[in-house]
């Protein structure tokens, strides 16, 4: 959700860049206002986008693999029974579980009833 509110975000301040350089360069064509120097010499302008897109992806690239390694990760799992107190242990990579079902280490598929409930991360 946050990432919605991100892009939106962007879309704005990047319409509002394009309109603000659309205003100045109609000023500077009417002789109303003296330009500047740039901010950042153009000479530099393409060596920081590099730099810039070289940290993108390896951030991106760090995510992706600290997710794949977590969700390899193995971890106990209980399963409480709420009527009777059973309780039933199996060991699960952590990305198998999905809402109310998971396949355990040794590759059963558990699906859990409305009255079991289950504990990630328990302890032995």
């Amino acid at each position: 959700m946050i990432w919605k509110f991100l892009l939106t975000a962007a879309v704005v301040f990047g319409a509002y860049l394009v309109l603000r350089a659309r205003i100045r360069r109609s000023r500077e064509a009417a002789g109303l206002v003296v330009p500047r120097a740039p901010l950042i010499p153009p000479a530099l302008i393409r060596p920081l986008a590099y730099v810039l897109l070289g940290v993108m992806l390896i951030g991106s690239l760090s995510l992706l693999v600290r997710d794949w390694d977590r969700d390899r990760e193995i971890i106990p799992v209980q399963v409480v029974n709420a009527n009777t107190g059973e309780v039933t242990r199996y060991e699960v990579r952590r990305g198998s579980v999905d809402g109310r079902r998971f396949v355990t280490a040794d590759g059963r598929e558990i699906r859990i009833a409305d009255v079991e409930r289950l504990v990630m991360g328990a302890n032995r």
